[in-house]
């Protein structure tokens, strides 16, 4: 299937959106994979989440190198997530043919509600960066929870980025900003994961994910660069607007099933 100019054209513009929001909070899949099915109904499921992959780690593997630049990196939690996370991540995908995602949906749908809720609810949370754990128990809550957000990458996906920076604030008691960084760091190591499978399988359309690829970066840049200059403030304020965005399209997945 070859697509035109335009069409192209319509993917790097919303490649960099996704980019841009991807780099602040995560979510940036759910700009950017819904595009692709829209845009592209003729091209096989299984590309359309390859050439995303594709398009996508590149943005994410920027903000991670400007992130560690710039943002003290809180290694013995982000470490062990990332080892987890890559673990649970294949076992997840593995199960994923005998686990229906409609028997997820709700279930994500409630966690999303109650994540929100407890953001807007704790005014001042994610505003410092004040670690409140003792070292045993930051490694054990880290590898537990690269288990659980692992697993959930695996066998479903869409608002991982957002559970992870939700999880580093919330059980770590790091900043958004911090919180950003490592969260960036684990999803560099999981996506890569999934496209070396991708890329195996032949499921990348490069004529479509290379320049999807530059713009996705492009946006990844910004985002990156505007989330470090204005601080946690303008990234929980983001973070809540992707988790809305999250809530209203989980919430319409079933209510059109």
């Amino acid at each position: 299937m070859d697509i035109g100019l335009e069409l192209l054209a319509a993917l790097c513009a919303l490649a960099f959106l996704a980019g841009f929001v991807d780099a602040v909070v995560g979510g940036g899949g759910l700009i950017q994979i819904p595009a692709l099915f829209v845009l592209l109904p003729g091209v096989p499921p299984a590309t359309l989440l390859g050439t995303n992959k594709f398009a996508s780690i590149w943005g994410t593997l920027t903000a991670a190198v400007q992130y560690l630049r710039r943002v003290p990196v809180e290694w013995r939690a982000t470490l062990p997530t990332t080892a987890t996370a890559l673990v649970f991540g294949f076992l997840g995908a593995s199960a994923a043919a005998s686990i229906p995602a409609d028997a997820i949906r709700p279930l994500i749908l409630v966690l999303l509600i109650a994540v929100l809720a407890y953001t807007l609810a704790k005014k001042d949370i994610g505003a410092l960066h004040a670690p409140k754990l003792s070292p045993r128990r930051t490694q054990w809550t880290a590898l537990a929870t690269g288990a659980v957000i692992g697993f959930y990458d695996g066998i479903f996906g869409p608002g991982t980025g957002s559970f992870l920076v939700i999880a580093f604030v919330g059980l770590f008691g790091f900043s958004f900003l911090a919180a950003s960084a490592s969260a960036k760091l684990v999803n560099v190591v999981t996506n890569g994961a999934a496209l070396a499978f991708f890329i195996g399988a032949g499921h990348v359309r490069y004529d479509i994910a290379l320049p999807m690829a530059a713009f996705n970066v492009a946006g990844s840049l910004t985002g990156t660069h505007m989330a470090i200059r204005k601080g946690s403030v303008f990234v929980r304020r983001l973070f809540v607007a992707v988790v809305g965005l999250l809530i209203l399209r989980f919430a319409w997945d079933l209510w059109a099933t």
